[in-house]
């Protein structure tokens, strides 16, 4: 097991839904947010966080 400062998992959850979205676009955002927090094992509220983000940078 190796320590990461906090909020690295949130990050590489981050950065691999975006990844995800670019190769699968007709991926449901709900569903790669839900393979996110079991991959990167977050909490809901990281997911609430991913869900937030996410929707925001689609109304730009």
């Amino acid at each position: 097991m190796s320590i990461q400062p906090e909020g690295e998992d949130l990050r590489k959850a981050t950065r691999w839904i975006s990844d995800e979205r670019l190769n699968n676009p007709k991926e449901n955002l709900s569903s790669l947010i839900e393979q996110a927090c079991v991959k990167f094992d977050l909490s809901p509220q990281d997911a609430e966080f991913l869900m937030r983000f996410f929707a925001a940078k689609d109304k730009e």
